[in-house]
């Protein structure tokens, strides 16, 4: 016996809900310090001062999950077999630097998540599954448990590929779970929650391209400094092009706001362009390439599904 079904649905229904998402739901109501740079009432478009510097070379780090089947685990000591997902997830790093963008790592995992202890390793000829546990059967604990592995391989890279260098990683999310790196940000392209009250979102939609906010602490289930910038965009909207960027609570406000001003030059020559990519130019042209990276080193979907459902005959 395999130990394990897999299910005849298409593993991509109800995996559709973004996982960073989820970490966001319901946080409506978040702790803000708004004078960490400037007064609440002193709020306005920032300019980098004329001696910020952008770093030498930047490291953005990202990583793709996808679920190839959903199973059942055969477990005994429950009363039917418990759910789970059998799923393949990837890490990277490309170095971006003034001659341009170089991958620095990349490595792929396969994983079989349920909250049974029973679950198999799954060794099929394409690919090995190995076991891991979540915290319960439901599909967002699933899901959450998956990216808390993606997670874990980005800093894992990053650990291993910073070990002798002091460039400025930017991770592409939020920065919850790595806030302790050295010199990290995390940059948030999409907005599912207005965190500011209205005087300061209004800076925010006065922002003009290459600009930031003033910094701010911010805290929900977790504490961090955090700004927003507008990258180059032709959409007069009022958050087009804008993106939010988060550190290390721990930082000094002097050190926030020389890493805010160092991000906010950076980032500009980097901004994804609209005939190229939907989601410019917010989703940065090395993200985008290390995505599509990424995604091709997982695989064919199609074949590693039929070798789930022959493994679980076995």
């Amino acid at each position: 016996m395999s130990g394990f079904t897999v299910d005849p649905w298409d593993p991509g229904y109800a995996a559709a809900l973004a996982v960073e998402n989820i970490a966001e739901l319901g946080a409506t109501s978040a702790e803000l310090v708004l004078d960490i740079e400037l007064q609440p009432a002193a709020w306005q478009p920032v300019t980098p001062a004329p001696d910020a510097v952008p770093p030498a070379s930047l490291l953005v780090a990202d990583g793709v999950r996808r679920v190839d089947a959903r199973v059942w685990v055969d477990d005994p000591g429950a009363p039917m077999p418990v759910p789970g997902i059998a799923a393949s997830y990837a890490a990277g790093i490309v170095r971006c630097g003034p001659e341009g963008a170089d991958l620095a790592a990349i490595e792929v995992n396969r994983t079989l998540i349920s909250a049974s202890p029973h679950a198999p390793e799954v060794k099929t000829p394409h690919a090995t599954y190995h076991p891991s546990k979540a915290a319960d059967a439901s599909f967002e604990e699933l899901s959450l448990a998956l990216q808390r592995q993606v997670t874990q391989l980005e800093v894992d890279l990053a650990v291993r590929h910073r070990a002798e260098s002091d460039d400025l990683l930017l991770v592409d999310g939020p920065l919850r779970g790595r806030s302790h790196l050295p010199r990290t940000v995390g940059y948030i392209k999409t907005h599912h929650t207005a965190y500011l009250p209205p005087p300061q979102s209004a800076v925010v939609a006065a922002l003009a391209p290459g600009q930031r906010t003033p910094v701010f602490l911010m805290g929900t289930s977790w504490r961090r400094h955090a700004w927003y910038v507008r990258l180059p965009v032709q959409s007069s909207a009022p958050w087009a092009g804008v993106a939010r960027c988060e550190a290390s609570a721990e930082l000094e406000p002097a050190q926030v706001v020389r890493l805010a001003d160092a991000v906010t030059l950076a980032l500009p020559p980097l901004a994804g362009v609209d005939y190229k990519d939907p989601r410019a130019p917010q989703n940065l042209v090395p993200i985008g390439g290390l995505e599509k990276l990424l995604r091709h080193h997982l695989g064919d979907a199609r074949l590693l599904y039929r070798s789930l459902r022959t493994a679980a005959l076995g």
